[in-house]
């Protein structure tokens, strides 16, 4: 496993995370399959696990921090989020300074820990001032209950807001993002990539498999595989990216990696990883081979020729407007 700074600052963290988002602890099996792949990743070298007061309504939380209390806390990287609904209250959401010290404790008591080493905004809240919001982590920071925060799926505007008001009122900076990317969503190299590498944010961009488009198994004019995500996701995020389009796309990718002797899940976390300001690819597992799986994308450079290659069949148009 190789390990990379958190953009500028001084914390390191593996380039393949595991994120606990569709972690399944619906009976004791689902329970011991979950707790198998967080001991085959910490095995494999890594060292960051993402997880989300919101996940299985802090249940996830709770599963996380009962499985990692069996390792030294100076050996991995913890962390949470906050913003949605825990509550029928008023005050049970959003980026509040009362919400996030509430759900932060909670979040702590959850997962047996004294501290978080990151903590996230999961959304943004347009009905509280983002300078209390920026305050409220800034102070967190100070009290020891986190060591460094960042924001999730923030727009560009968004952001730049918050990094001036971090300058303006001296307040600890902000360390890392969270967004979505991956081949099938590559907004974020428009500005963000930019406003993050200039700021020394380090980003952990998670669902870099695309809910499972990038893995190769869904095939143009082929039923979906039993057991898929595509059967039973409730969202239904990854059916609504099977288009024509993009299983053409796969198949010519899964072409180059065949070429390369990898899996195209390998491909995908390692076309990520080409960016010098991705810290870590935030991955998910659902049995422990996968686990191995994704972690041998680690240390994978594709040359300048496949890159070139994968944008061919990409077609990405980045989006830029001079104004004035």
């Amino acid at each position: 496993m190789k390990y990379r700074s958190l953009g500028k600052w001084g914390l390191k963290v593996s380039e393949i995370a595991l994120g606990s988002w569709m972690t399944d602890l619906s009976g004791s099996s689902a329970a011991e399959t979950a707790k198998a792949c967080i001991r085959a990743a910490y095995d494999a070298g890594v060292n960051f696990f993402d997880c989300a007061d919101a996940y299985s309504g802090g249940e996830a939380e709770k599963f996380l921090g009962k499985v990692l209390k069996d390792y030294p806390r100076n050996s991995f990287v913890a962390s949470s989020k906050v913003f949605f609904f825990f509550g029928p209250g008023a005050n049970d959401r959003g980026l509040s300074r009362k919400h996030i010290i509430e759900q932060l404790d909670r979040s702590l008591k959850n997962m047996k820990l004294d501290y978080l080493d990151l903590y996230f905004c999961h959304r943004f809240d347009p009905e509280t001032p983002v300078e209390e919001t920026m305050q409220t982590l800034s102070d967190m920071v100070a009290a020891g209950k986190i060591l460094y925060y960042g924001v999730s799926e923030w727009s560009p505007v968004q952001l730049t807001e918050a990094i001036s008001v971090c300058k303006e009122l001296r307040l600890r900076p902000m360390s890392v993002i969270q967004p979505q990317y991956n081949m099938a969503d590559r907004y974020i190299e428009d500005e963000i990539v930019s406003i993050s590498e200039k700021n020394g944010i380090g980003i952990v961009p998670f669902s870099p498999l695309a809910q499972g488009l990038l893995t190769g198994k869904y095939k143009k004019g082929q039923p979906l595989p039993a057991g898929s995500r595509a059967t039973h996701q409730a969202d239904k995020q990854i059916n609504a990216l099977l288009t024509d389009e993009n299983l053409d796309k796969v198949e010519k990718l899964s072409a180059v990696a065949e070429k390369l002797g990898m899996p195209l899940s390998v491909l995908a976390l390692a076309w990520i990883l080409r960016l010098g300001q991705i810290s870590s690819v935030i991955t998910g597992a659902s049995k422990p081979e996968q686990i191995a799986a994704n972690v041998a994308a680690s240390g994978v450079r594709l040359s300048e020729e496949t890159l070139g290659e994968i944008d061919a069949i990409l077609c990405y148009k980045p989006f830029f407007r001079k104004i004035g």
